[in-house]
């Protein structure tokens, strides 16, 4: 027992000693120092952990996420209808058919254009016998055989005949027709090289020339649509905060869910005047390049319009939204100036989107701006707000 009782005695006498020794307490956190609006920490300082830091970017070149849908160019478009009257005796192309200037697209037999013809023949054989009169009758005047009064009643014959000659070939013109022309058959031609993307006539049927009055759809349809689908038209309907980044004559970048590897260049043509007041956006018109006739009619794409490069450089930066915080209706963010030290500016921003926010004054691309933790050092900075 006794040789057991030293070695309690000792663990008792070591218990005693380390009940009365205190814990050395854990260090204070450094302190901020703050000079104005400018809050520096030293080196290693664990608040710098709850501060993420990065480069603010210049703004991007495009504004993304808008939806167009694509039309015919009412500039390279022609809806025909036929200028006479009859019964289509042939129709000479089809839809997707490729048609130059003068292509004949169909052929009516039309007593319309047949008395047209006949008009403009036979106002030419009467101005021809006016003129042969007319210089029969200076010829007799020459040597006395006639009046004077016979050679200005001829002279006005070949005027008259004249006019109407003119006449009747101003009127041949309007049916794209000649004298030359035979029989009453019309032919209907293509005014200009495209492709045919409608087609409303089948031979034997009945047509007029003010058909296209009618107020009937199915009577106002043109005859034939031709398009030159190398160039197409854009519609974006636009939201009012994209209005400040548009301007006509920006470039835009098309992309289709038909070729996703695929990039149509255009532009912005036309901004239009007002809002729609149902949906609050505007239109916007757009011209594609199509040089391979990829794209259709009515498709739906996604369009990026590009800033004039001239004016990136005035466009400012974009920072994550986190990093503004508003006091006073005045919006402002912290930037790091040297490791550790911050500064805080107030800056001009504009429409939040897609959460980032652009930022026009205050901040040049390339600083490094405290996107999260700005709180905690305004907090530190001016703990009243």
């Amino acid at each position: 027992m006794k040789h057991l009782s030293a070695p309690l005695a000792l663990l008792a006498m070591a218990g005693l000693a380390g009940c009365g020794r205190q814990t050395a307490p854990a260090p204070e956190p450094p302190t901020a120092k703050v000079d104005g609006e400018t809050i520096s920490y030293p080196a290693g300082a664990p608040q710098l952990a709850y501060l993420t830091v990065q480069a603010a970017e210049p703004r991007r070149v495009a504004i993304t996420h808008l939806t167009g849908r694509l039309y015919l160019s009412d500039d390279s478009t022609v809806r025909i209808f036929t200028p006479v009257a009859g019964q289509v005796t042939a129709v000479d192309v089809d839809v997707d058919q490729a048609v130059s200037p003068g292509s004949p697209l169909a052929e009516i037999s039309s007593p319309d254009y047949g008395q047209a013809l006949a008009d403009a023949r036979s106002a030419e054989a009467n101005l021809a016998a006016a003129d042969k009169a007319l210089e029969r009758s200076k010829e007799l005047v020459a040597h006395g055989a006639a009046a004077e009064k016979d050679e200005e009643a001829a002279q006005a014959a070949y005027g008259a005949a004249s006019a109407e000659r003119d006449r009747a070939l101003a009127r041949l013109r309007l049916y794209n027709g000649s004298e030359s022309g035979t029989g009453e058959v019309y032919t209907l031609r293509s005014p200009l090289e495209g492709i045919v993307v409608e087609k409303n006539i089948n031979p034997g049927q009945e047509v007029r020339a003010d058909q296209m009055l009618a107020n009937a759809t199915n009577l106002f349809a043109p005859l034939f649509v031709v398009s030159d689908l190398r160039r197409l038209w854009l519609q974006v309907d636009a939201s009012e905060t994209d209005l400040a980044d548009l301007q006509p004559g920006q470039k835009i970048r098309i992309t289709s869910r038909a070729f996703p590897a695929k990039v149509f260049d255009g532009t912005v043509a036309n901004i239009g005047p007002s809002l729609d007041p149902a949906t609050r956006t505007v239109r916007v018109r757009g011209v594609v390049e199509n040089p391979g006739k990829l794209l259709k009619a009515e498709m739906y794409v996604s369009v990026d319009v590009l800033r004039d490069e001239s004016k990136v450089a005035q466009a400012g930066v974009e920072v994550p939204s986190k990093a503004i915080f508003t006091i006073d209706q005045k919006s402002y963010l912290f930037v790091e100036l040297s490791p550790g030290r911050f500064e805080r500016r107030q800056v001009e921003i504009g429409t939040e989107k897609d959460g980032e926010v652009p930022v026009l004054a205050g901040v040049g691309a390339g600083q490094r701006i405290v996107s999260e933790g700005g709180l905690l050092l305004q907090a530190v900075l001016d703990p009243s707000n």
